[in-house]
């Protein structure tokens, strides 16, 4: 993890991954361009075919989108792609601590890739999935989330524990679930590791509890993002990008507020791991 910190801001090359369907890509760059950070939008076949390495960029980004349709289930195809033909370079990356975020459709990738929770690394099979809404139809909304982060995860080194703020959400399949016969045994050592990073909650801050629309999708215990063990991978549902700057809220035409908005702080973080 040493050699990916201590960069120079200059020196920072940051991959936002693209695939067949895939549609916010642009929206992250904007991010990242906003920050001056280096980052480039590279499709997956310029890394399965060799052209480009992924071992050459310092983070990986997985942007939201229909990836190849979500023919069989959500960002299945890709994250098989991902592992069979790149499993030594991704494999390395994690190893190495560089950070890698998975946003909506990015969160299934890293949910199907075994990425996600991994307990025991990554894991041959999904020891997570990412299921059709509780609601069964697209949730594309507002809604609030809360920061349980105690320190480990490098996505929220900006960010305050307890923190709320509002964010939008835009998917089908978004309910993130453990398997039944072992949940709570995993949610408890999900807990005990730090490893669960935001829930969905009101404004007040008060955790859904499962309760609609407050969780958008009945995720389990009310889970809107998680990372890994070591802090370094982050899987996140909502949609950061749509929410870094004042123009994007919905009230922004009735505020004074023209800020920067709380999800940038996730981007943000990234950025200071690497300057570290």
């Amino acid at each position: 993890m040493e050699e990916w910190s201590g960069m120079n801001k200059e020196e920072i090359k940051i991959c936002i991954m693209r695939v067949p369907g895939t549609n916010r890509d642009y929206d992250v760059k904007r991010v990242f361009d906003y920050l001056k950070i280096n980052s480039e939008i590279v499709r997956l076949n310029e890394f399965t075919s060799g052209k480009k390495n992924l071992l050459d960029y310092n983070s990986i980004i997985f942007p939201g989108g229909f990836a190849h349709g979500d023919r069989i289930r959500s960002g299945v195809i890709w994250a098989k792609t991902l592992i069979y033909k790149l499993q030594h370079e991704v494999k390395q990356f994690t190893d190495e601590g560089r950070p890698i975020l998975g946003i909506c459709n990015g969160m299934q990738v890293l949910v199907e890739s075994g990425l996600i929770p991994g307990l025991e690394g990554v894991s041959e099979y999904p020891k997570a999935a990412m299921a059709t809404n509780a609601s069964a139809h697209f949730e594309c909304r507002w809604v609030y989330l809360k920061n349980f982060s105690r320190g480990k995860c490098l996505f929220t080194n900006n960010m305050q524990q307890g923190q709320v703020f509002q964010i939008p959400v835009c998917h089908g399949e978004g309910r993130f679930l453990l398997p039944k016969k072992e949940e709570e045994k995993i949610l408890k050592v999900l807990e005990d590791n730090d490893q669960i990073i935001f829930r969905y909650c009101d404004e007040k801050g008060e955790v859904a509890k499962g309760k609609y629309p407050i969780n958008p999708n009945g995720a389990f215990d009310d889970i809107a993002g998680i990372c890994n063990p070591d802090g370094n991978v982050l899987a996140f549902m909502p949609h950061a990008e749509d929410a870094s700057f004042w123009y994007q809220f919905p009230s922004w035409s009735r505020t004074t507020f023209r800020n920067e908005g709380e999800a940038i702080n996730i981007f943000k973080g990234l950025v200071s791991y690497l300057l570290k």
